[in-house]
């Protein structure tokens, strides 16, 4: 009995780095369009290419979900299986997910399959994966599936997520920022902090000029969200490893997590992030 882990590929955890001897792992690939260009979310992207591109293309870029055919095929190569998804309120992955668990169902009674929807994106849904290897290499063949399941969608409620962007360059170009004000908050050297709510919407919570207060603003927020005595926490960052090293540094000090652990954006989260981008999972 194969367990099985699948992701989109808003998690930032490569195929590659996943081990295991008995869980298998793989991600499903967003698309990005860039002007006539399609970039496909897989291990073999390369972000900085991915990046030139949006900033050489006047036009508004987009993202594109995986197709329920997509989810199946990788749900197929499992016998128990458990699907992990950007949040549903801003994309439609999840839903494609469940679509697909129905398909596969439908041909193969015989497998168990559960789509959980993270309600956030990057180091959150790491997070969730991780403990799902857990589990899974603790169960062994005889596990209790739904039991297993259960503990995931409890965890996931502990989870948060926020983050702080310097460019806004991709929010200017889809309109969700005016030009004048994306200008202003650049010239200050403003950063916006924002965090996902518990439905996995969006929520600006602060702002702040400069990166010290920046990062102490994301402490206090991390702080105020939860108890983080002993929280594991992923940074993954947009072409800012000197930033995400500096905010682990921030976060060590004023917090009492376990453990920081920094990943660099794949090209969905880099699609959203942009250059400088920090996105917390924790």
């Amino acid at each position: 009995m194969t367990w099985n882990i699948v992701s989109d590929s808003s998690c930032d955890l490569r195929t590659a780095s996943f081990h295991s001897s008995c869980v298998r792992f793989e991600t499903v690939p967003l698309r990005i369009q860039v002007g006539g260009r399609e970039f496909v979310d897989d291990d073999a992207l390369s972000v900085p290419a991915l990046l030139s591109a949006m900033a050489v293309e006047k036009a508004a870029s987009s993202s594109a979900c995986p197709s329920p055919a997509d989810f199946a095929g990788a749900f197929e190569r499992g016998d128990r299986t458990v699907c992990f998804t950007l949040s549903s309120q801003l994309s439609g992955t999840y839903h494609a997910a469940c679509i697909a668990r129905e398909m596969v169902l439908e041909e193969h009674p015989e497998k168990q399959i559960c789509v959980i929807d993270s309600r956030a994106a990057a180091g959150t849904m790491v997070l969730l994966i991780r403990r799902a290897q857990a589990l899974m290499e603790a169960a062994g063949d005889d596990g209790d599936f739904d039991a297993l399941c259960q503990q995931l969608h409890r965890y996931q409620a502990t989870l948060r997520t926020c983050f702080t962007l310097e460019n806004f360059d991709n929010l200017i170009k889809n309109g969700r920022m005016r030009p004048i004000v994306g200008t202003l908050l650049r010239s200050l050297g403003i950063h916006i902090i924002a965090d996902a709510t518990a439905e996995g919407t969006i929520h600006v919570a602060d702002k702040a000029r400069g990166v010290g207060k920046t990062y102490r603003a994301i402490t206090a927020l991390m702080k105020a969200s939860k108890d983080c005595t002993d929280a594991e926490v992923v940074i993954s960052h947009c072409e800012n490893l000197e930033g995400a090293m500096a905010l682990k540094r921030q976060i060590l000090a004023d917090l009492p997590v376990k453990q920081v652990d920094l990943l660099s954006c794949r090209g969905l989260t880099s699609f959203y992030a942009m250059e400088k981008g920090l996105i917390v999972g924790y």
